[in-house]
C-alpha cells in the first residue's frame, strides 16, 4: 500500500504542484485516506487521497488510480475534488462521482499520458464534500480515450478525518 500511495503522491504532485515543488509531508493516515501537505507560503497545498477498493474492468491496463481532495490557500480553493483514472480520458466523454443517492458530473482533461477529472459545476462542491463526509462509498466512472468505460469504488472510511487534517494544515 505504501508503494501505491507513493506513486499516487508523486503523480498528484506532478499534476497539481509547480515544477520546483517541495516534497510532500505525511500528515496522517485515516482509514482508507491519507493526508499530505506540500510547499509553503503561496505554494502551500494540502491534499487527501485514497486508492479504489474495487476497479472495473479488472483487466484494463491503468496507471495509478485515486480520488483526491485538495486545499490551495493562496488560491482560496478549499476541498477541490479530483479523480485520477490511470489512463488518458475521453475529454468529450462522461465522467461522474456517485455518493449515496447523489451523482456529480465531472469534466475530463488529459495531461501527458494521464487523465483527471474535476467537478463540472463548482457550486456543487459543498454538496459533494458533505456527501463524501456522510457517505460510506463513492463510485467514480469515466471513459478512456479508447472508449473503455471504467468504474472505481472508493471507501469513504476516514475521509472526514483526513479532510479535517488538511483543512487544519492549510487554513483559509
Amino acid at each position: 500500500m505504501n508503494k501505491v500511495l507513493g506513486i499516487c503522491m508523486g503523480l498528484s504532485l506532478a499534476l497539481v504542484l509547480p515544477a520546483k515543488a517541495e516534497p510532500a509531508n505525511l500528515l496522517g493516515v485515516f482509514g482508507n485516506w491519507t493526508a499530505y501537505s506540500s510547499g509553503s507560503g503561496d505554494s502551500l497545498t494540502c491534499f487527501a487521497l485514497s486508492k479504489p477498493r474495487a476497479t472495473r474492468p479488472a483487466t484494463a491496463k491503468r496507471g495509478p488510480i485515486y480520488l483526491m481532495v485538495s486545499d490551495w490557500p493562496a488560491r482560496k480553493i478549499k476541498g477541490e475534488a479530483q479523480i485520477v483514472y490511470g489512463y488518458q480520458g475521453n475529454e468529450k466523454g462522461v465522467a461522474a462521482l456517485g455518493v449515496g443517492g447523489d451523482k456529480f458530473a465531472f469534466f475530463i482533461r488529459n495531461t501527458g499520458k494521464d487523465g483527471s477529472s474535476w467537478l463540472h459545476r463548482l457550486d456543487d462542491n459543498a454538496r459533494l464534500i458533505t456527501a463524501m463526509q456522510e457517505g460510506v462509498s463513492a463510485v467514480a466512472s469515466g471513459v478512456s480515450a479508447r472508449g473503455t468505460k471504467t468504474v472505481d469504488t472508493y471507501s469513504l472510511s476516514g475521509f472526514k478525518d483526513a479532510l479535517d487534517k488538511i483543512h487544519a494544515a492549510c487554513p483559509m
